[in-house]
C-alpha cells in the first residue's frame, strides 16, 4: 500500500488543492488536523480513498491527495479510519 506523497506534487494538482481550500473555506484547524495525520505516514489504498475530519473530507487516489470536500459532500472510494 502506498503512503501519501508529500513532495513533487504535479503543479496543476497543487493549484487545484489550494483552490479547493480557498473556494470551500476549509478552516485552518482542519488543515492542521490533516497535516498531523499525514505526518503519521498513513498507508492508503492504490485506488480511490477518503479520510473524514470533523470539518472536511480529504479524497485521494493512491499516493496523491486529489481534493478537499465539505462535510455535506459525498466522497467516493475506501474510507480510511
Amino acid at each position: 500500500m502506498p503512503k501519501i506523497r508529500r513532495k513533487n506534487f504535479p503543479p496543476a494538482l497543487l493549484d487545484h488543492l489550494l483552490n479547493r481550500v480557498d473556494n470551500r473555506h476549509i478552516p485552518f484547524d482542519q488543515l492542521i488536523l490533516f497535516i498531523n495525520w499525514i505526518d503519521l505516514a498513513p498507508q492508503v489504498p492504490d485506488g480511490r480513498w477518503f479520510k473524514r475530519f470533523s470539518g472536511m473530507t480529504v479524497c485521494g487516489e493512491g499516493e496523491l491527495v486529489k481534493t478537499f470536500l465539505l462535510p455535506s459532500q459525498s466522497p467516493a472510494g475506501e474510507e480510511i479510519i
